[in-house]
């Protein structure tokens, strides 16, 4: 439509955007006499004036944060960069003006303009609830490659830090949490060391979680915050190591007949198979069928990252099979299904092992099994490049050619096995 010199779309205003929106037609002006010029810019226009609703809307109905980023996408879609109402006031008076001439509605200023064009929304304060959810985002590049179950397993202490830190600080914003809070966090955390008789570490965990998330968050938005989250962990003192199984008792309980009958067959098998191959638990899991060869002279598994993200990249590998792991491979030549993903694993072995008495001591787990293997491979003085390759180690220095051939890998392994 044509107003003077210059052409308009005049369009009715979709019912859907009535709450705010107050006219029934909009006019916007196309800033051209050009029909040809105007039908080039019209969908622009129409494109940004509905984009501005949509802002408006998540801005009615969201939280703190929905509406406050809802602002920033109105002044974009209006034409400006989204200031806070501090800056708009220092801007240069004609600038200053236009931005009020846009947020006009019958005389008076719209607010809900206001509150994108002319930076009128609260910043909204961020909680530690709201930190962790906002850390997500962030950070989405390092679960690349996982299985729901390491995502999982790599989300729940973060949750389980910040659960704990709220039900000592309460839920409360960012840039109010205070040394005090800190340190009365760490007090409840002595307190429960003490009474549960959980190892320095447990806290520390939690202290590191926090740590993390926080400076994260605080970088990633950019809130200039001083967080009290230094100098909390307690002194850990010596570390507690796996242990490994003896070679006497890994044949004389656990590979005595009957011992492991009453473990479903899977799991027996991840257990069997672990002696002579020293796997993790978790690269027996994600074991597909094509990983598994027994058709060929060398028998043999491949560790790949199919289906989950491998710990490193030297955990990528050829082990050969041999003995007890050998037969539990026949036993279960397309994997195991049943624990693929399954957090369950270690949990069912590790009590089926404690009632049955199959524990060397009460600190013994199924990840001992791992420790065995490589404890055997140093008895026999093996080379140290082939047993990193068999233990999916890095090297302490720079890696070159391929390795060991299978064939003299699973000598090695023949050489232990049990």
């Amino acid at each position: 439509m044509l107003r003077g010199s210059t052409l308009y779309l005049k369009r009715a205003v979709p019912k859907i955007y009535a709450s705010v929106e107050p006219r029934r037609v909009v006019w916007a002006s196309l800033k051209t006499d050009s029909r040809k010029e105007a039908q080039l810019r019209e969908v622009e226009v129409w494109r940004d004036l509905v984009a501005g609703w949509e802002a408006m809307l998540r801005g009615d109905k969201g939280d703190g944060e929905t509406r406050y980023l809802a602002a920033q996408e109105l002044a974009r879609a209006r034409g400006f960069r989204f200031l806070p109402v501090e800056r708009v006031a220092k801007l240069p008076l004609p600038d200053m003006v236009e931005r009020i001439e846009a947020t006009m509605r019958g005389g008076e200023i719209d607010m809900k303009l206001a509150a994108g064009i002319l930076g009128t929304a609260a910043k909204p304060e961020l909680t530690l609830s709201g930190a962790l959810e906002a850390y997500w985002p962030m950070v989405v590049d390092q679960i690349e490659g996982k299985s729901a179950d390491q995502i999982r397993r790599w989300e729940n202490p973060r949750k389980k830090a910040f659960k704990n830190l709220i039900s000592v600080t309460g839920d409360v914003p960012l840039s109010e949490i205070t040394a005090e809070d800190m340190l009365e966090f760490r007090d409840w955390w002595w307190r429960k060391l003490k009474k549960e008789g959980l190892t320095p570490n447990s806290a520390n965990k939690d202290f590191t979680y926090i740590a993390s998330t926080l400076r994260q968050v605080n970088k990633h938005k950019r809130l200039g915050l001083t967080l009290p989250v230094d100098g909390l962990a307690f002194s850990e003192g010596e570390k507690r190591t796996r242990l490994p199984f003896s070679e006497t008792w890994i044949k004389e309980k656990l590979l005595a007949p009957g011992a492991l009958d009453g473990l479903n067959l899977e799991a027996r098998c991840i257990l069997l198979g672990m002696i002579n191959t020293g796997y993790r638990p978790s690269e027996a899991q994600e074991l597909r069928a094509h990983h598994i060869r027994l058709d060929v002279n060398t028998p043999y598994i491949t560790i790949e990252p199919e289906g989950r993200q491998l710990k490193t990249a030297s955990s990528r590998r050829v082990i050969p099979l041999a003995g007890i792991s050998l037969e539990a491979f026949r036993a279960c030549p397309e994997g195991f299904p049943r624990y693929r993903s399954n957090p369950n694993l270690s949990a069912t072995v590790n009590k089926f092992m404690r009632e049955n008495k199959l524990c060397e001591t009460p600190d013994h787990t199924l990840y001992g099994l791992r420790h065995s293997f490589e404890d055997r491979l140093l008895d026999r003085d093996t080379d140290e490049r082939i047993r990193r390759d068999l233990m999916g180690h890095s090297l302490n220095r720079e890696r070159y050619g391929k390795g060991a051939s299978l064939e003299k890998l699973a000598a090695v392994v023949q050489s232990i096995a049990l």
